[in-house]
């Protein structure tokens, strides 16, 4: 079997894409890679379209090798990856929606972010008007005492909105089958003919949750496309405002799984916590999310003066509280019933759907772009990646606790090491014209920034969130599940409305 270099060599090469190849490949390659997908010889990071074309990025987790595979589609069509391996199903009815290139043979041939209320379709291809807005056909589910419930968009709480159609018998869940797309905020058209900045802007809001992450892959990118590197002090930087990101998220998230199990004490206590890290990151950064602070060629303000004392201050608070927060969160016997053996996600799914984050980790799957695709400068940090098998809701909140342990001393290496110079990288290159492709950790999984610059200014961007591949397998983690279980389950998987609707 060809290794994942020597599939990106059968074509021909785009010499502007870095730091991973780019190719133009004819169909035989694009189905074999769609084949090696299948048989889980690589990994799916992401598949997105343009006019006349689509890209298709792998990685291959064994040799730690990553490339993008290029189809053009003159007939606006292409063979269709999703028909082989189900994980890129979604993401070929996106590429048809935004720009009317079809999927050829796929299983599911429905609309996905299109709800037939934009007023157009294929805004980012060829402009069509659309038709009248027809029902959605949900799959059908045969059998006897079955009934559904319908919940969503709109919910009872403060959250965005997403649709939930469930079919029960009795309280157990046979299948659930979600409808996304509400939140489509049409980024990738925005995204084309900004310039840099308004660009870098755009990629920090995509999801909220995560301002910080996208942030960062969509700098790397375009540093990557232009061909500069930025100074060494905003790439630590960088990794400080990430790793604070980290821990916020994880403290909300922990608190959150347990308030859905009825423990608001956990809730109460690690809102604290979490509320500790934004204004510890408001006084380091001046914005509570970190917000556009990092930019193409490196940041664009430094550490406040009494920023490192805040960040040592907030981490010195969480070594002496969250011990007793995880010792009362496995010694809770009701709450361990409602985790334990909730909401399995089997290994067999999480390494087929390449599900990142704590969801991939807490069901066998190793993978985190830090380590696995070793970027700066956490190839010269010290941190371990816990993984753990039992895929339950009970083992995604446990890789969460080992994570914010694990970020904790990232900080604090951190800090320790943090090195003086320069915070931008003059952009003289901006001229020039390229291509970049970015892949970095954040809280929920790994985020992929693909770019295309010229003149200062984008031609195509794609942004993927973990999302993408976390959102289905909450389908299959349901299944058996009562429906009461639930909000815990969801709430376990944590998953972005914003970053995947776009």
């Amino acid at each position: 079997m060809p290794s994942l270099i020597d599939l990106a060599l059968e074509g021909r090469q785009v010499a502007e894409q870095r730091p991973w190849p780019r190719t133009i490949v004819e169909f035989p390659v694009w189905n074999f890679a769609a084949d090696q997908l299948a048989e889980g010889a690589w990994s799916l990071s992401g598949l997105w379209g343009e006019p006349s074309a689509v890209h298709m990025a792998l990685v291959d987790e064994e040799t730690a090798q990553a490339a993008v595979i290029s189809l053009a589609c003159p007939n606006r069509s292409f063979p269709s990856v999703g028909r082989r391996h189900p994980p890129a199903l979604r993401l070929e009815r996106t590429i048809r929606d935004l720009f009317g290139v079809e999927a050829m043979g796929p299983p599911d041939a429905r609309p996905w972010l299109d709800h037939q209320r934009w007023g157009t379709r294929f805004p980012l291809g060829a402009p069509a008007v659309p038709g009248d807005p027809s029902p959605y056909p949900f799959l059908p589910v045969e059998g006897d005492s079955l009934h559904q419930i319908a919940v969503g968009p709109v919910h009872a709480g403060i959250i965005e909105p997403g649709h939930f159609r469930f079919t029960a018998g009795g309280e157990t869940v046979v299948r659930l089958e979600q409808r996304l797309g509400y939140t489509h905020k049409g980024v990738e058209g925005l995204m084309a003919g900004a310039d840099l900045t308004r660009a870098a802007q755009l990629a920090g809001r995509v999801s909220g949750d995560s301002t910080v992450a996208y942030a960062l892959a969509f700098a790397r990118a375009a540093e990557a496309a232009l061909g500069i590197d930025a100074p060494a002090r905003a790439i630590w930087l960088g990794a400080l405002m990430a790793e604070l990101e980290r821990l916020a998220n994880h403290l909300g998230d922990i608190g959150a799984i347990c308030n859905d199990a009825s423990f608001a004490l956990m809730l109460a206590h690690c809102s604290v916590l979490r509320e500790d890290v934004l204004r510890a990151a408001d006084t380091a950064f001046g914005h509570r999310l970190m917000r556009d602070v990092i930019v193409p060629g490196g940041v664009a303000r430094d550490l406040a003066a009494d920023g490192a004392a805040a960040i040592r201050a907030v981490v010195a608070t969480i070594r002496r509280r969250f011990p007793a927060l995880v010792e009362l969160y496995d010694n809770t016997a009701s709450l361990q019933d409602r985790t334990v053996g909730t909401g399995v996600l089997t290994p067999a799914l999480a390494r087929h759907y390449a599900a990142g984050g704590y969801i991939g980790r807490a069901s066998g799957r190793a993978f985190d772009a830090r380590r696995s695709l070793a970027y700066a400068p956490y190839d010269d940090l010290q941190f371990d990646v816990p993984v753990l098998t039992e895929g339950d809701v009970n083992a995604r909140v446990w890789v969460r606790i080992r994570e914010v342990e694990q970020s904790l001393s990232l900080v604090e290496q951190i800090l320790d090491r943090l090195p003086g110079g320069a915070l931008l990288a003059p952009l003289e290159a901006s001229a020039n014209a390229g291509e970049g492709m970015a892949i970095v950790e954040g809280f929920r999984g790994d985020v992929l920034a693909w770019l295309r610059v010229a003149g200062g200014r984008i031609e195509r961007c794609h942004l993927r969130d973990p999302s993408w591949f976390q959102w289905p397998l909450l389908e299959a983690a349901i299944e058996g599940n009562i429906v009461a279980d639930f909000p815990l389950c969801n709430k376990s998987f944590n998953c972005s409305y914003s970053g995947h609707d776009l």
